[in-house]
């Protein structure tokens, strides 16, 4: 590896990855401060994140395109439950349409950053590689912000329980994370193992040119059935135009997320009934809802699954797909024997079985030579650290789209920076009572989430280190309040560099 340099280029602001976060990111940042310099840094070769990275079969939203597309720019096409392949149009269009792609350096892995207030710059160290994958290089950005912008999960490695014989099995094991382009499932019988969001897409999706595909499942998960075509938005879209038709659709639909979310948590019972019914009504008469459609924990513990236009029920239904609950005893030459005894026959195993979570890529932080460990910092307004001077993030929502906190986070970032210059401040660092309660970071029962948890920043138990889930509660702190906070610590570098000497002397007399 090539060493850095001695003279790194200077930026205002890097922003770490170019998926829908960071692109959202950058289009703030432009309309509201279109003076400041910005790159944004992304690991692998191509815009989308997300969109862009997984390629199995059906792989679409699970949430309308009304919410989570951007709220600056409509979306137009009639499915608001939209495949990977529209999203990830919609992305490059709007990075295109706003030269946003121009900021972009690919193969540009950030691998940590240093902070100094005396200088009141990160300065961030990066691997870049060519297209090909050569030698990588280390070089050096000096940025006065650091937006990480990389979402929640590891892009390399996704999650894949111990499984008793698995060398045994002589057909192909497949994580969702890293489909092959080239895998023919044609006639096979496939077995897919999880229960989640991919495990919903993958199983309608892969049944009508599989020879069966089994969806083999440790426990029920909420399934929610949903048209694909918003006919309210299509009707306000063509009545009104697009712009007004898509802000309209807009507030519908955030209304009627924050309603259903609300009603499953305050009402439990009655929403475990009714999605019970939904289901009980999409499938074949006599069919055992109960052992395969009803979790142990109430709705929206765990994020609800969604499926447009009933596709899974109508895979069911058909004959062409089944759910089997049970637990893995041992996978076998031929597929998977149960605890139950039962063995299902397999010439292909997907481990649609969840994610490695990762916070913010994970890039190693220190500040004036001290070490950040997450664990220890508590999320600010859930978009910056205790502890940690000019650094933001972009995390959304778990129980709506997540696109919806991204818009407001990115304004309320931009707020900020107007007021540090309209008073002449360089550096802005959140300061929490170190005897403040906390909890962890995502109240979510989801096993990606308790994994990873201690690993977490945490969140206190009320403003503004509450991290909300909610939108409204989030227009009102992060749109309409003042950036002005007691707990927001904005000072200039000068006066940031002396109060770092003092310290510093203070520890060398106390050691």
């Amino acid at each position: 590896m090539n060493p850095r340099p001695n003279h790194p280029e200077q930026l205002d602001v890097v922003i770490v990855g170019a998926g829908i976060s960071g692109i959202g990111a950058a289009y703030y940042l432009q309309q509201d401060h279109p003076s400041r310099s910005y790159a944004i840094l992304e690991a692998r070769g191509a815009t989308g994140g997300t969109w862009d990275l997984f390629r199995y079969p059906g792989i679409r939203s699970d949430s309308d395109l009304h919410t989570f597309g951007y709220e600056f720019k409509p979306w137009r096409d009639d499915h608001a439950i939209a495949t990977a392949d529209k999203i990830l149009a919609y992305l490059r269009e709007t990075a295109a349409e706003n030269r946003i792609d121009e900021k972009v350096r690919f193969h540009h892995k950030v691998l940590g950053a240093a902070w100094s207030s005396a200088d009141a710059r990160w300065i961030v160290d990066i691997e870049r590689t060519d297209a090909a994958g050569g030698d990588a290089e280390l070089i050096q950005i000096a940025a006065k912000w650091l937006f990480s912008a990389g979402g929640y999960y590891r892009y390399d490695q996704g999650y894949t329980p111990h499984f008793e014989g698995r060398e045994r099995f002589t057909g192909k094991i497949v994580h969702p994370q890293h489909w092959p382009e080239d895998l023919d499932y044609t006639g096979k019988k496939v077995v897919i193992i999880g229960s989640g969001a991919t495990a919903v897409t993958l199983v309608p999706a892969m049944a009508g040119k599989a020879g069966h595909v089994t969806m083999l499942q440790r426990s029920a998960t909420y399934i929610l059935p949903v048209p694909s075509k918003d006919a309210f938005a299509n009707t306000a879209k063509r009545v009104l135009g697009d712009k007004r038709g898509y802000a309209l659709a807009r507030r519908k639909n955030i209304v009627k997320q924050r309603a259903v979310y609300q009603f499953c948590q305050k009402h439990p019972g009655v929403a475990r009934r009714l999605i019970r019914r939904l289901n009980a009504n999409q499938l074949p008469k006599g069919y055992p809802v109960d052992e395969h459609f009803t979790p142990s924990y109430n709705p929206w513990d765990q994020r609800l699954c969604t499926v447009p236009d009933s596709d899974l029920f109508t895979a069911i239904s058909s004959g062409s797909a089944s759910v089997v609950t049970d637990r893995i005893e041992t996978f076998t030459e031929t597929g998977i024997r149960l605890e139950s005894g039962r063995e299902l026959e397999a010439d292909i195993i997907v481990t649609a079985t969840g994610l490695n979570m990762q916070a913010f890529g994970g890039l190693s932080l220190t500040v004036d030579g001290r070490a950040i460990n997450l664990a220890d910092t508590v999320a600010y307004r859930g978009m910056m650290l205790s502890g940690v001077p000019n650094f933001a993030y972009a995390i959304g929502y778990t129980n709506s789209s997540w696109t919806l906190k991204i818009g407001l986070l990115c304004e309320h970032f931009c707020q900020l920076l107007s007021h540090m210059d309209a008073n002449g401040y360089d550096i802005a660092c959140p300061e929490a009572d170190p005897d403040m309660e906390t909890r962890p970071f995502m109240d979510f029962s989801a096993g990606y989430v308790q994994r990873a948890v201690d690993h977490l920043p945490r969140q206190g138990t009320g403003r503004p280190w509450l991290t909300s889930m909610s939108y409204d509660a989030d227009v009102k702190l992060l749109r309409d309040e003042s950036v002005v906070d007691p707990n927001l610590k904005l000072t200039t570098a000068a006066g940031a560099g002396a109060a770092g000497t003092v310290a510093r002397h203070a520890e060398m007399v106390a050691s």
